[in-house]
């Protein structure tokens, strides 16, 4: 298949999107801010506050039989458990915990941290990853109730990261991602292990992969410290719709993972390549300079995905990429630098840029373009000739979302610069800024807004994808009915842009909730906001309470598909 790129910039994206709306649902809730299509109506219906600011929401998983929410609270090490039975359409309420569960409660030793929380479809289950301490030790999952009771915990590999169940309810699957400690001294492997869930939690073990003898094509960054098998790093799983197959992000490898489930065998994994910022619909703002200048740029972008998610179109499963990017930065070695601290050891080659001649790259060299992107993050890792000079400019992350070809790891898509482009338009004074503190600009030269994870769903029959920028603090919804060219729909955001950190900031996990699932009768999108410590959810085609399309009596699900 061959990439497809849409590039929206000046008059075009002033016809293309709809004003800023933003408007209150009730009097307690902030402005939600909404940017687009305004024919599929947004509101927030509901808001979770933990009390304990950064940190006190990260990840969060739903129950549908129980309308209940758990989310991991990293700063009490543990998790709360929270009621959405009272969310009702068009009126925003605070939501309130049921109870909050610690770690400590479990008495398990020697761990410190959660990171993943996991709700069987079916049984009372639900799966948590725990890591011990020292990090570098084999992790656990610990196995409870939906009320909190604990069942078993299960030894996995080392930093379990993310834990998933099966659509099926078949198997629990972890990725491990064995990060080394901050000297160095010891570097775990990274690992996938399976556990299955059929009978009884007390008779669960894990099956550990190891990457030893896995097939890694040319494209897997696996050139830094430590050993192949200490460098491979898996970040978080999804699972396809069949239940056949896994698929696991490799953020620091810039790579995915195919895992068989049927025979719980790691196939192969497969790098993503790179981003040229010097194309046509690929550029960026990389300059920390208090201005908005979208440009091409000699910088290549490695896509690196954090949290992936897959969706199924005529068949065929397609995998869904939010590209943050993600740098190895420990005491005893780090990739990375400024442009400015390599300066001396750059001589750019266009034969590394499909936008550059070289007699452009060396006028521009000499017109200071290298002390223009001087705070510019790169890696030390890649474009180094053998000389020791630095031929070309990789940098973290590619601003975008992307598809990808499950079966063939072909990219089919990319959003290119309409991150940037769209935030730019909808709230220009906070162009770039960052997720604790508002400064325009500010976030130009590392990864702009920082798209961190990404899930699908579905909205009266379309399917769109839901991508959360952590920096910038918004979500970007876009129409999936073609998957080889996907349509911006809407931003939405619920952060207080009058302080550095008030309302909803900086979103780490999504979770959407259908319809029929919901306890308002609507679609719900749910997301778990670190830097603030608070989970918001948004309504989709709800109906606003004052609005003339209200009406009390249709305020209710039917428990019939609409």
């Amino acid at each position: 298949m061959t990439m497809k790129k849409k590039f929206v910039a000046g008059a075009a994206a002033t016809m293309l999107f709809t004003s800023a709306v933003p408007f209150n649902v009730f009097a307690e809730q902030a402005s939600l801010f909404q940017y687009g299509a305004e024919d599929l109506t947004v509101s927030q219906v509901g808001q979770y506050d933990s009390g304990l600011g950064e940190g006190g929401t990260e990840i969060m998983t739903y129950d549908s039989e129980l309308e209940r929410a758990f989310v991991t609270n990293g700063v009490a090490a543990g998790f709360d458990i929270l009621s959405f039975k009272k969310l009702k359409s068009g009126k925003f309420s605070d939501v309130k915990t049921e109870k909050r569960i610690l770690l400590a409660d479990y008495g398990i030793e020697n761990v410190e941290d959660i990171t993943s929380i996991a709700s069987h479809p079916t049984k009372d289950l639900i799966a948590i990853s725990v890591v011990s301490n020292p990090k570098t030790d084999p992790g656990y999952i610990v196995f409870t109730t939906k009320a909190g009771d604990y069942m078993n915990h299960v030894q996995v590999g080392s930093l379990p990261d993310m834990v998933t169940f099966t659509p099926d309810g078949t198997k629990a699957v972890v990725a491990n991602e064995g990060e080394p400690n901050d000297d160095y001294s010891v570097d775990p492997e990274g690992s996938i292990s399976i556990i299955d869930v059929t009978g009884n939690p007390d008779g669960f073990r894990a099956n550990t992969l190891s990457f030893d003898g896995v097939e890694l094509d040319e494209k897997v960054r696996v050139q830094s410290k430590g050993t192949t098998l200490q460098q491979l790093e898996p970040e978080f799983v999804a699972v396809s719709e069949d239940s056949s197959q896994a698929f696991v992000s490799m953020q620091e490898n810039n790579a995915i993972a195919t895992v068989d489930l049927e025979t719980e065998e790691i196939l192969n994994v497969k790098g993503l390549g790179m981003k040229d910022h010097s194309v046509t619909a690929n550029e960026i703002d990389a300059k920390d300079n208090n201005e908005t200048t979208i440009e091409k740029q000699p910088l290549l972008g490695f896509y690196m995905p954090d949290a992936i998610d897959t969706f199924t179109a005529d068949g065929k499963t397609y995998i869904l990429t939010p590209n943050e990017g993600d740098a190895r930065d420990y005491d005893a070695y780090s990739e990375e630098a400024s442009i400015k601290d390599i300066k001396n050891q750059i001589q750019l080659n266009a034969d590394y840029y499909e936008g550059y001649t070289q007699e452009e790259l060396d006028q521009a060299v000499e017109d200071g373009l290298l002390d223009e992107l001087g705070k510019t993050n790169i890696t030390l890792e890649s474009g180094k000739n053998e000389e020791g000079i630095y031929e070309s400019l990789h940098t973290y992350g590619a601003r975008s979302f992307s598809i990808f070809d499950a079966e063939t790891m072909e990219l089919i898509y990319d959003s290119g610069s309409e991150f940037e482009r769209i935030t730019a338009e909808a709230l220009p004074e906070h162009f770039n800024t960052n997720n604790d503190e508002l400064k325009y600009d500010g976030r130009s030269d590392a990864k702009g807004p920082e798209p961190e994870t990404i899930v699908s769903g579905e909205i009266d029959g379309t399917t769109y994808a839901f991508i959360a920028l952590e920096r910038f603090s918004g979500i970007m919804m876009y129409d999936l009915s073609n998957p080889l060219q996907p349509e911006f729909t809407k931003l939405i955001s619920s952060r207080d842009f009058s302080e550095d950190v008030k309302g909803d900031v900086s979103p780490e996990g999504l979770q959407f909730i259908p319809a029929a699932q919901s306890p308002t009768g609507y679609d719900l999108l749910a997301a778990t906001h670190e830097v603030s410590g608070t989970v918001a959810v948004y309504e989709f085609n709800g109906k606003i309470k004052g609005s003339k399309e209200w009406n009390q009596s249709d305020n209710k699900y039917k428990n019939k598909q609409r």
